[in-house]
């Protein structure tokens, strides 16, 4: 019996579960399956990270990244041909047995191919969603995003300072005021409840961070637009230091990658007054930490925006920052 080959392709920007009806429907049929994507200007999102949502979402699959196919569709037969030609290109000599679409060019394109044309879904009753759609506003349409794609288009922004200098209340009242959730910092709560004559052990480190993660893994994929995030494991990695002289593998991995985990960095002053709570140092020990975080954060390269004053200049200088920041544009405005 000849083995069934199956083809599709998109720009997959971004992938929802439209796309994953297609796919679902091609894996039952097909015994291996192609898919194409495209660059493209209709999203900032970069290919690598489209095509890793399918690779991590469908790992059975084999992705074929475009970075130089014809953009755009067009029923003008001239257009086809170029499309055609390129689909070839890629191919390079794989034999394709069924082709999957759920458009119109799914006829030219599986006449091209020699193969069966698998429309699936073209009407959108199925699964009632587009791309533009969800561009045009992504928690409307969550519930056909998966998470793994919907972590992707939330701009996460990251709070730090030292002990009192406002992250958590800062952290909270932006969550309010752009009606979305947040992380709070998992550190102090699991400190609370493990410490011993205000200790730690070295192995409770990596308990923090990686409960840590899973907190904000939880909640942004309830988040609108922004997510807030109070303290990160480069914070829990200079805790360890300060305890242990040292981290252990795991929250020192994880420190050494947050610079890909977060879109802003934003350092709060130690400007406010100092709560003297019975879990924390004193004042002198928030202004070496400051400064130690400061260094941290120029040693890995990572820059940062300083909010100073009070709650509500603080929340303003945040609202600016926004305002102008585009997620994977690499643009952080000129406000800040």
């Amino acid at each position: 019996m000849m083995k069934k080959t199956g083809l599709t392709l998109g720009k997959y920007a971004p992938f929802h579960k439209g796309h994953q009806f297609v796919f679902d429907t091609a894996l039952s049929e097909v015994d291996e399956l192609v898919v194409l994507i495209y660059e493209t200007d209709v999203t900032e999102i970069p290919l690598h990270i489209r095509a890793n949502w399918i690779r991590n979402l469908y790992p059975q699959v084999e992705v074929i990244e475009c970075w130089d196919g014809p953009d755009g569709y067009s029923s003008e037969r001239w257009f086809e041909i170029i499309q055609e030609e390129y689909i070839l290109k890629m191919l390079d000599g794989k034999k394709i047995t069924h082709f999957y679409s759920s458009e119109f060019y799914g006829d030219h394109v599986s006449k091209a191919l020699n193969a069966v044309d698998r429309r699936i879904d073209e009407a959108r009753n199925t699964v009632p969603v587009s791309a533009t759609k969800i561009r045009g506003n992504s928690f409307a349409n969550k519930e056909y995003i998966s998470d793994t794609v919907y972590r992707d288009l939330i701009t996460k922004s990251v709070f730090l300072g030292a002990m009192s200098s406002g992250k958590s209340t800062l952290v909270e009242a932006l969550a309010k005021k752009f009606n979305t959730t947040f992380a709070p910092e998992y550190g102090r709560e699991y400190w609370t409840q493990h410490q011993v004559d205000r200790r730690i052990g070295f192995e409770a480190f990596d308990e923090i961070a990686k409960g840590h993660i899973e907190i904000e893994d939880r909640e942004i994929v309830n988040a609108d637009k922004y997510f807030f995030v109070d303290t990160n494991a480069i914070t829990t990695y200079m805790f360890a230091l300060d305890y242990h002289g040292k981290a252990p593998d795991f929250l020192t991995k994880t420190a050494n990658l947050n610079y890909k985990r977060y879109d802003l960095f934003f350092l709060c002053d130690i400007d406010i007054p100092y709560d003297d709570t019975w879990d924390r140092s004193g004042n002198q020990k928030r202004e070496i930490f400051q400064k130690q975080i400061i260094a941290d954060l120029k040693e890995r390269n990572i820059p940062y925006i300083l909010l100073s004053g009070n709650l509500e200049e603080r929340i303003k200088k945040v609202e600016s920052v926004l305002s102008e920041f585009k997620k994977y544009s690499n643009y952080f405005g000129s406000k800040i």
